[in-house]
């Protein structure tokens, strides 16, 4: 596979360094200093633009990810900033400025939302670095002129942001976006609990276990959370097992946290029987976007624009609640773009082809 050509104008990438007073203190001990990259469009410099505002758009990266990874070379293919350099220089899309936040935790990543269990994500995004790039940088510095986008987590964080955070959006898009708690996440619980057995004190004895109690206080971490949790920071290496592990129990701390709650959150299943413990679940589904339209149906209204798609073969399933999510916007006549492609969850950036000259153009 052929790298594309270099066009030859390309913009540039900043690195700023910016201490959060929000992130200060968080729950899980995750640096407030972070880089925070920027792109800037090859008209930025120009001196015929010397005087020239741009729209600005955040780039909110996938589970496990960092918006500065999206700056990086990558083998046989193009990074975000490449990507722009060749929409921009072919005249697809018009000259903006994108930013890349670091948002990683301990956890691995988070919903780019507030939580007790994590830290106030929303917060540091809106509060602290959409002012933090309007000083710094010649942008168009209004919700009009500003959008999110992202893959995955970041696309469930860029529609969340639509609808709870429109004041400071004009635009989002959601590519392969969280969606269907019951079928995305609930899948994996399985899984999650048989690891989870491995880190039970005292340890599972060979032989033959004739009777079986509850859990004494479902929903609460018995030990062997805070066992699995120190294994994995203290682990060089993490598994594709350990890493679906982490990455429910970040959703857990994301959707249903509890400062008086071993390790600041609740668990949504007995981690003895694998009951679901309906009461816990129903706080999982207050924050599932097909279940968040209705209330915020206004939000979403006063947005210019929205973007959603899904590849019809993705492993987690989330192309359904893609199509649900279409469904609830079109029924609450919420204008929007929905599309779908034969595609995974995984190697979906070509879709950005699409969705940045549509933020761009919206928000120009």
């Amino acid at each position: 596979m052929a790298r594309k050509a270099i066009p030859a104008r390309t913009g540039q990438r900043i690195i700023e360094t910016h201490t959060s007073s929000i992130l200060a203190d968080n729950p899980l001990g995750d640096p407030s200093e972070r880089q925070v990259h920027v792109y800037l469009p090859p008209q930025y410099d120009n001196t015929r633009y010397r005087a020239k505002r741009f729209p600005v758009l955040f780039d909110l990266v996938g589970y496990t990810g960092s918006g500065p990874a999206h700056t990086q070379w990558r083998g046989f293919d193009e990074n975000v900033p490449e990507r722009l350099d060749r929409l921009i220089g072919a005249g697809k899309m018009p000259p903006c400025i994108v930013v890349f936040p670091d948002c990683f935790t301990a956890l691995g990543g988070n919903q780019y939302v507030n939580s007790s269990a994590i830290g106030r994500y929303a917060d540091y995004l809106t509060r602290e670095l959409i002012p933090f790039i309007d000083h710094n940088f010649r942008t168009l510095a209004s919700r009009e002129h500003r959008g999110c986008f992202g893959k995955s987590s970041g696309g469930y964080g860029a529609i969340v942001h639509g609808m709870k955070y429109a004041k400071y959006w004009g635009a989002v898009a959601s590519h392969s976006g969280d969606a269907y708690f019951d079928f995305v996440y609930q899948a994996e619980w399985p899984g999650v609990l048989s690891a989870l057995q491995k880190f039970v004190q005292p340890a599972l004895q060979d032989g033959i276990k004739r009777k079986v109690a509850q859990q004494k206080s479902p929903g609460l971490d018995d030990g062997r959370v805070k066992r699995f949790l120190d294994n994995c920071w203290a682990t060089e290496k993490l598994s594709g097992t350990d890493i679906t592990v982490l990455m429910m129990l970040c959703m857990a701390a994301t959707y249903d946290p509890d400062p008086r709650a071993p390790n600041g959150f609740r668990l949504p299943y007995d981690l003895v029987t694998g009951e679901r413990i309906e009461r816990r679940w129903k706080n999982w589904l207050k924050h599932d976007p097909i279940n968040m339209v209705a209330s915020h149906k206004d939000a979403l209204k006063s947005l210019k624009g929205i973007y959603v798609d899904c590849g019809w073969q993705d492993q987690y399933h989330i192309h359904f609640g893609s199509r649900q999510l279409a469904r609830m916007l079109e029924r609450h006549h919420i204008a929007h773009r929905y599309e779908e492609f034969d595609g995974t969850h995984s190697g979906v950036d070509h879709r950005m082809d699409v969705s940045l000259p549509f933020l761009a153009k919206t928000l120009r």
